[in-house]
């Protein structure tokens, strides 16, 4: 009979992380919680399920505690078929909805995708980016009625008035400055961060300038209520927002 005693430990060579003794479990958090894992990090867990990224330029203490316990974050959300994806070169972290053929997957996450205006933006954004850094410019900057001229331009007469047009584009802006593609140095002027690279790849960028291209050279205009024409999604990669 095989005695016990002389097996292999072997619960910390697995994929798993290791069970965590009752007596080394934290305190109770509120009644009847069962958690194990600390409070920071159950918070950063839930940053992550909640936001489109989390950025390391914008969150640093949140940031901290995901590279300290990354392992740890990637087996919760693995549990719920979610993926985490951690670009440390840009200083960014996002999560997917995984997917199978073979595996019958409950979907938490579904896509999250830009409005017209939105998109339009993002193509401009992207656009002056690139051209920064390939200039060899350590960032790139745009202000306000910088970014109105130019996407005022992808618009036809038929779009409504200006003020509309304006204020759609003021929206979009919004909505890109609280997801993190840009943060506000001073009033009206931009820093165009580097997520911007992951929502908008060189290929899909070129796609959305020809189909706009297009859309000129046929004078059609660019509905602002319209859900049929181009809408870019979270991002190429197929990242996707709690429902």
């Amino acid at each position: 009979m095989t005695d016990l005693a002389t097996l292999p430990d072997t619960a910390s060579d697995g994929p798993f992380i290791d069970p965590v003794a009752m007596e080394h479990d934290p305190e109770e958090l509120f009644a009847g919680d069962r958690g194990v894992l600390d409070p920071d990090v159950r918070r950063v867990l839930v940053r992550l399920l909640q936001r489109r990224f989390l950025l390391a330029s914008r969150n640093r203490g949140e940031w901290a505690v995901l590279m300290d316990h990354q392992h740890t974050i990637e087996s919760r959300l693995n549990d719920l078929f979610v993926r985490l994806i951690v670009d440390h070169d840009r200083g960014v972290a996002y999560k997917e909805q995984i997917r199978s053929d073979e595996l019958e997957i409950p979907i938490l996450l579904r896509d999250e995708a830009y409005s017209r205006a939105e998109t339009l933006v993002l193509v401009h954004l992207r656009t002056v980016y690139q051209r920064e850094t390939t200039a060899g410019e350590s960032s790139a900057r745009v202000d306000i009625e910088e970014v109105e001229q130019t996407v005022l331009t992808y618009f036809a007469e038929a779009d409504g008035s200006t003020a509309r047009r304006q204020k759609a584009i003021r929206a979009a802006v919004g909505r890109l400055r609280q997801d993190g593609v840009l943060e506000e140095e001073s009033e009206g002027r931009y820093r165009i961060n580097p997520l911007v690279e992951i929502l908008l790849s060189s290929d899909r960028l070129r796609e959305l300038r020809d189909w706009l291209e297009e859309q000129s050279a046929r004078s059609m205009p660019i509905d602002l209520d319209d859900e049929e024409d181009e809408d870019v999604d979270a991002t190429d990669d197929d990242t996707e927002a709690a429902s």
